[in-house]
């Protein structure tokens, strides 16, 4: 059974964070969904220098992407490690990415498994995703096939295609959990539904090998799977 190779790509996450009240968060949000930088910028300063935890979030995504701002990587992880140490799971996993990839800090990858861990454990999919890559490739942390299913699942479980496909692979393949081909073809089938081209192809390599019965006992639990949020450990 020849499988394309479950991967899946890191990411930089660069939602802003939801205003939890009507204010200056909320105003610079609303000015910088308009495209108007310049008072985003003005308006998230003075709340990150106070330590507004989601206004420091947002000012790193300003200087990641360089809006409104120089784009200044270093900049932008000293305003994600402000926000990350009050507990911001998407800013932890932004320097979960920095420390992969060595921009705006030295790449570390114990810091970014560090990172990763802490917004995983909040149930960031996107961290969630990534641990489960680093444990079934080794990067940063000793290959553990049973460790990356679990995360795989944590974030297969919230819908994510790429953890889906990946989870998908694992069970195609009898890594960190028994061989079965019911379910390696659900989660590809479910991957496969949101466009994911990999998963159609290794849906449909499953199926030569597979019963009619276990076809159809497949598609019943792809049809019957509904999204489910997992609690933070």
């Amino acid at each position: 059974m020849k499988l394309k190779i479950a991967f899946a790509a890191i990411i930089l996450l660069l939602s802003f964070a939801a205003p939890v009240a009507a204010g200056p968060l909320d105003d610079g949000t609303t000015a910088y969904d308009r495209g108007d930088y310049a008072t985003a910028l003005r308006l998230f300063r003075p709340l990150a220098n106070q330590g507004d935890a989601g206004a420091q979030y947002n000012l790193g995504v300003m200087y990641a992407l360089g809006q409104g701002v120089a784009q200044n990587h270093a900049e932008a992880v000293k305003w994600y490690r402000k926000a990350a140490d009050q507990g911001v799971a998407q800013a932890q996993y932004n320097l979960g990415v920095a420390y992969s990839d060595g921009e705006g800090v030295p790449q570390n990858d114990a810091e970014a498994m560090r990172w990763y861990r802490l917004a995983a454990n909040q149930g960031d999919a996107s961290a969630q995703v990534n641990l489960g890559v680093r444990y079934e490739f080794g990067p940063g942390v000793q290959q553990n096939y049973a460790e990356a299913v679990k995360w795989y699942r944590k974030a297969a479980d919230q819908g994510v295609a790429k953890a889906q496909y990946n989870l998908g692979g694992m069970y195609a393949k009898g890594l960190g959990v028994p061989q079965d081909l019911v379910l390696a073809h659900m989660w590809f089938n479910l991957s496969a539904a949101q466009g994911k081209q990999d998963a159609a192809h290794n849906r449909d390599v499953a199926v030569q090998h597979m019963t009619p019965a276990q076809i159809a006992e497949a598609q019943k639990l792809a049809r019957e799977w509904k999204p489910t949020k997992h609690t933070p450990e």
